[in-house]
């Protein structure tokens, strides 16, 4: 089956109930959207999706978190998981993609995506607002259980997105160090944490970050 972008997604603020600052962690399927660097979290233009909101750019958007892609595949096992119907860009991502296992990636992977091209840099933590958005029991412990995070994406070439692009990954490094792997480390695994600050493979804000929480 080839890899396509099922859905682009974006989000506008909003309240989420039980949270006292409004969100654009819902997601709502659209045409076509623009992706673009953003430049850094601090300062920068926030989501790497023109007209994507953030509600918290402290934690969320930046060069490294320019784009959340989730495979739909994902999805779906949540949704029998849960028994309920579960929408492209309910867990908050730009792209829902079909086909491609977003979570066996590696950190500094690249895909062609349509004309764009972007690459693979980290997990997405879970946070109170998914929680509430959710609405799910113990959905922060069971989502980091689980383990599949999604990948945030850098953009290296901007362009425009659509509905059914082919991805193509055009570059794997070949470390062996993934998406999943990275957010164990993140989430208290200390060897694990060690071996990606020695191997030196991801950004330096995600290197720094990782470091600060061993």
């Amino acid at each position: 089956m080839p890899a396509t972008l099922r859905s682009v997604n974006a989000g506008a603020l909003a309240a989420v109930p039980g949270m006292k600052r409004p969100s654009a962690i819902r997601k709502h399927p659209v045409d076509r959207i623009e992706v673009r660097d953003p430049g850094p979290k601090k300062g920068g233009l926030g989501s790497g999706v023109v007209g994507d909101e953030i509600g918290s750019r402290k934690h969320h958007g930046g060069e490294t978190q320019a784009v959340y892609a989730v495979a739909r595949e994902e999805i779906d096992w949540w949704a029998e998981q849960l028994d309920r119907d579960l929408a492209d860009g309910m867990f908050g991502e730009n792209l829902t993609t079909s086909g491609l296992d977003v979570d066996a990636a590696e950190v500094g992977e690249q895909w062609r995506v349509g004309a764009t091209l972007l690459e693979v840099c980290g997990p997405r933590v879970p946070c109170a607002t998914f929680a509430k958005h959710m609405a799910e029991p113990r959905w922060v412990k069971r989502f980091t259980e689980r383990g599949r995070t999604g990948a945030y994406l850098a953009v290296r070439e901007p362009g425009a997105l659509a509905t059914g692009d082919p991805i193509e990954v055009v570059h794997r490094p070949g470390h062996g160090l993934t998406v999943p792997m990275f957010f164990r480390a993140a989430m208290g695994d200390k060897e694990l944490g060690s071996v990606f600050l020695d191997a030196r493979v991801l950004p330096q804000v995600e290197h720094d970050w990782l470091a600060s929480r061993q």
